[in-house]
């Protein structure tokens, strides 16, 4: 098994396991808040780490640059709904959750 096959196969793996990590904070977090946080970091995180699995694979710099700008227009997205969810909530009285 050549090195990048290696390398490509530890950053998809460790992406998917942000993506279960985030999934399970969704469903486990108390509140909107909370929720919101583990869910856009840890599905940031996940998608960088699977762009960067494929890049190690890609043939070609096209394909890298177009990863690249599909996680970064990804991020933006990402960013901006939670903020937009976290405003809408903090506007309709939902507090943060609190011991």
């Amino acid at each position: 098994m050549p090195l990048i096959d290696f390398v490509s196969g530890v950053l998809l793996i460790s992406g998917t396991f942000f993506f279960i990590a985030g999934t399970i904070g969704l469903l486990r977090f108390p509140d909107v808040y909370t929720r919101l946080h583990a869910l856009t970091k840890a599905d940031n995180v996940g998608l960088g780490l699977l762009v960067a699995g494929l890049a190690v694979q890609a043939g070609s710099w096209v394909i890298i640059g177009k990863l690249l700008l599909v996680w970064l227009l990804i991020l933006l997205t990402g960013a901006s709904t939670a903020h937009l969810i976290s405003r809408s909530a903090r506007t309709r009285g939902i507090r943060p959750w609190q011991r």
